[in-house]
């Protein structure tokens, strides 16, 4: 009988989880293959194995975290209405970022020092936010939004979310604020402020 294969998609993924809670608790110094290894269950040649290097390793981070944003952000129904649309998104980011904080600064704030993603990661990560400009693309052609450059809805809308979205996983907003509470609002004021006139009339 064939020996049954040990270094699978599971045990990579276990090691990913564990090596992202490692970097987001402690910093990247605490990222250790062999206190990673161990804290998983398996051997260091395994790590070697799945990854290659400890770069591999936080490339392999940061592409697992867009891939599972990217899911999340393609699994969002489309309703044709634009501003329900934008706020959907929304929502879906915040909920990607709250089920993988660790992931969450290692895609956005480079806690690594000196990382840099290589060509395959930074495709990948470039094309998680293609639900989002196919929306605005839409909504602009539809004549719900604006005739601007879809890029400024784009980024302006994603600054709004990632802005809100990193102060609440920093612990940096007010104690009063309720972000559940007013999270949606801000994204469908955002959202509503690039309607044209005969779209706000309908």
């Amino acid at each position: 009988m064939p020996r049954p294969r040990t270094h699978d998609e599971a045990l990579r993924l276990k090691l990913l989880d564990r090596a992202g809670e490692l970097i987001s608790a402690d910093g990247p110094k605490a990222l250790s293959l062999r206190k990673l290894a161990t804290d998983v269950g398996t051997s260091t040649t395994a790590v070697y194995s799945l990854f290659g290097s400890k770069p591999d390793l936080v490339n392999a981070l940061y592409v697992e975290g867009f891939r599972r944003f990217g899911e999340r952000l393609r699994a969002v129904e489309r309703t044709g209405d634009a501003v329900a649309d934008l706020v959907r998104l929304g929502v879906a980011y915040r909920e990607s970022a709250q089920a993988d904080p660790h992931l969450y600064a290692i895609m956005f704030t480079r806690s690594v020092p000196g990382f840099e993603p290589n060509a395959e990661a930074d495709r990948i990560a470039r094309t998680t936010l293609e639900p989002l400009e196919e929306v605005i693309r839409e909504g602009i052609s539809s004549g719900q939004f604006a005739d601007v450059e879809p890029a400024v809805i784009v980024v302006s809308s994603w600054g709004l979310v990632h802005g809100l979205v990193s102060l609440e996983l920093s612990g940096n907003l007010p104690p009063e604020f309720s972000v559940s509470g007013a999270y949606e609002q801000a994204l469908r004021a955002n959202a509503s402020g690039w309607l044209t006139s005969a779209a706000r009339n309908r």
